[in-house]
Order: structure tokens, then C-alpha cells, then sequence
């Protein structure tokens, strides 16, 4: 295998190939490597930890076809260190050579036969916008836990919703949830819960295409999305079991609402976290008038803010860990946001005050 390329449009494509390779290849050593296949003048690239597999393509002069598994790290590190200009690949036997300028490295490949051979899903195609798919990910994937021995937490929930799409994810500490009016991507009462780190991957990718292609089958899904520089295609398994009943923990109501904008919230929370330390959580006391942030402690120190807001319901102060809190505030869209509380122990929801298809439900922290 032989080919020649620009640097630039291939350390993009390699590096985004790259993040599905498995970081220990356990008991396929293989899959810590990234599988190259150079034919009619395209490279394709594949990472794969058999739960999730990314290809990526780019254009690129081939002069030998042929396919061969480089060692990923090592790799994306070479070329990402080489100058931008032309480089150019060769794979001979057991070794490959790469060079750019006046740099040259020979690397050990990995055995090609031992790659696994990676099926796409068979089922319909369906297309749709990229730009709300691509908000509403990066609203909710941040919700899912990265808790593995709760796998059905780890995974994003996409179900029909009234002729759309909903995304649900949630670690039990909060839960976000995005509807998509427009994105008809499954059936009517259909649902599949997706990994979180797959849609994660993708949403890296949808800002820079206008469509993307999904295809659903019975035990994965696969996105197909064109870049600038070639086209990428993530491909996971399905999460099996049922998600927890999410709507039974949102109130039909609240009797106490919270107005107050977003970004002067944002950078009050940001300022007071300073000192929150560990498990500290941050302690919000609503006023008619405004809020007081606090976070003390121990034998480090506290911090203490006011910030203007409209309140409507009686004094209360709720604890939230800050973290949570801050990505709330900002997946969540427009100038205002409400923050709509129970008491001090019960779920509260953060969304636009203008509405729209975003909820984020938090679950207060017990203080004294």
C-alpha cells in the first residue's frame, strides 16, 4: 500500500477515526491499532473497540492499493508533528514508512488478518437536519453517566415523540431531556437507547454538515455524516434493557419559580464554586428580589454572592452540586432561564424562560 496525501486533511480524519480504537485491545491486541484501506484514490481509516466503530475517509493519491493496521497513538502523534504540505504513506510487509518534509519514521504494523471484519446495520435510510440533532446532543449527552456497571445509564434514550424526535439521558442526579419537532428518524412508539459516548462522537463531527444519514437496525445504528474533508460514519451497538420511567420524576407543577439571567447566574455559580471543594455543595436562597449563592468549606474558607432576579413563591434555600448546575446552565438556550423548585429535598427543573423543547431536572443536595 502506497498513497500520498496532504497532512492536514488526514490527521483530521485519522484523529477522529482514532477516538473509537480501544485503549487495551484485551483479548484482540488488533483494536488498539487503526485499520487503513487505500483504494481509487480514497483512504479509509477504522477504529473500532467492538461496541463502537468510527470510519473515516479522505481523498488522497493512491499509488499501491492495499490495507494494513497501524499502531493508533503513534500514529496520529507522527503525523499530527509533521509540517503541513504533502505526505506520503508505505506499507511494506510487517513495516510502515511515513515521511513529510524532511522527516521520515518507520513503524511496526499490526496483523491485518486479525482485524475484525465490521458489517454496517442493515435497515432504512433516513435523513435529517444536522442543526438540531447536533444542539439537542450537546444538551443531553452530557446528562448520561459514564458509570459502566450502570450500562443502562450510560446510554442516551431516543424515542417518537409526537411525529419527532426526544432525547433522554440521565445519571440519577439529573436528567436532561430535548425534543426535535422536525426529526422523524423512528416510528411511531418506537425507542432505542443509544451509548452516550457514540452520540458524544458524533456530535463532534455534525457542526461542520448540514445532513446526516441514520440507519437503524435490529441490534445497532450507524450516522453517516460528509465533512469538509471526506466523510466520517459511527456505527454502535444498541444498550439492551428498559430506561427508567423519567417522566414520573418531573412535577406537573411548582409553586415556586425563579427568573434570572442565564449568563449572570453562569458566572455567579463559576465564581462561587471556587470554593467548593469536593463533596461542597453550592446553596441557593431565593428571594423576591434576587438570590444568594454560598459555598463554605471547611477550613478553607467561603464565598457569597448576590445576582438580581424575580422570584415568585416563598423563601427557600436548595443545595445543588455546582457542576451539575453549571452544565445545566449552559446547555440550557436563550437570555433567561427559570428555575422551578418544590422544596429544599424535591427535583428541581431548569429551562429557557421562553420555553422551547429543553428540560433539566436536578436533584437537590441534603444539607444541615
Amino acid at each position: 500500500m502506497k498513497f500520498r496525501c496532504e497532512r492536514d486533511a488526514l490527521v483530521e480524519q485519522l484523529g477522529t477515526a482514532s477516538r473509537a480504537v480501544s485503549s487495551r485491545g484485551g483479548a484482540l491486541p488488533v483494536l488498539t491499532g487503526i485499520h487503513l484501506k487505500a483504494h481509487k484514490d480514497v483512504l479509509t481509516m477504522t477504529g473500532s473497540d467492538l461496541e463502537i466503530t468510527v470510519r473515516a475517509s479522505v481523498p488522497v493519491a493512491v499509488t499501491e492499493p492495499g490495507e494494513a493496521v497501524l499502531p493508533s497513538r503513534i500514529a496520529v502523534d507522527i503525523i499530527r508533528s509533521l509540517d503541513s504540505g504533502a505526505i506520503e504513506v508505505e506499507v511494506a510487509g510487517e513495516e510502515a514508512k511515513i515521511s513529510g518534509g524532511r522527516s521520515q519514521f518507520s513503524v511496526r504494523t499490526l496483523p491485518v488478518d486479525d482485524f475484525p471484519s465490521l458489517s454496517d446495520p442493515k435497515g432504512d435510510e433516513v435523513t435529517v437536519s444536522t442543526a438540531d440533532l447536533a444542539a439537542g446532543l450537546k444538551q443531553v449527552v452530557r446528562a448520561a453517566s459514564g458509570d459502566d456497571a450502570r450500562p443502562i445509564l450510560t446510554g442516551v434514550l431516543m424515542s417518537a415523540e409526537d411525529g419527532g424526535l426526544r432525547l433522554v439521558a440521565t445519571d440519577s442526579y439529573r436528567l436532561a431531556v430535548r425534543d426535535l419537532p422536525e426529526a422523524t428518524v423512528l416510528s411511531e412508539g418506537q425507542k432505542v437507547l443509544v451509548p452516550s459516548r457514540a452520540l458524544d462522537e458524533l456530535g463532534r463531527v455534525l457542526g461542520e454538515s448540514e445532513e446526516v444519514t441514520v440507519r437503524l437496525g435490529e441490534r445497532e445504528v450507524s450516522f453517516d455524516v460528509t465533512v469538509d474533508d471526506g466523510d466520517v460514519q459511527v456505527t454502535t451497538r444498541l444498550i439492551e434493557g428498559e430506561f427508567p420511567n423519567y417522566r414520573q420524576l418531573i412535577p406537573s407543577s411548582y409553586p415556586n419559580q425563579l427568573t434570572i439571567g442565564r449568563e449572570p447566574l453562569l458566572e455567579a455559580v463559576r465564581r462561587v464554586k471556587l470554593m467548593a471543594r469536593d463533596t461542597t455543595p453550592l446553596r441557593i436562597t431565593q428571594k423576591a428580589d434576587c438570590v444568594e449563592l454560598m459555598a463554605v468549606t471547611q477550613d478553607v474558607g467561603q464565598a457569597h454572592e448576590e445576582v438580581d432576579a424575580q422570584y415568585n413563591g416563598d423563601e427557600l434555600t436548595v443545595a445543588f452540586n455546582p457542576e451539575y448546575l453549571i452544565q445545566g446552565l449552559e446547555a440550557a438556550p436563550g437570555d433567561e432561564v427559570v428555575l422551578e423548585t418544590l422544596d429544599a429535598l424535591k427535583p428541581a427543573v431548569l429551562r429557557s424562560s421562553e420555553g422551547g423543547d429543553f428540560l433539566y431536572l436536578l436533584m437537590p443536595v441534603r444539607v444541615s
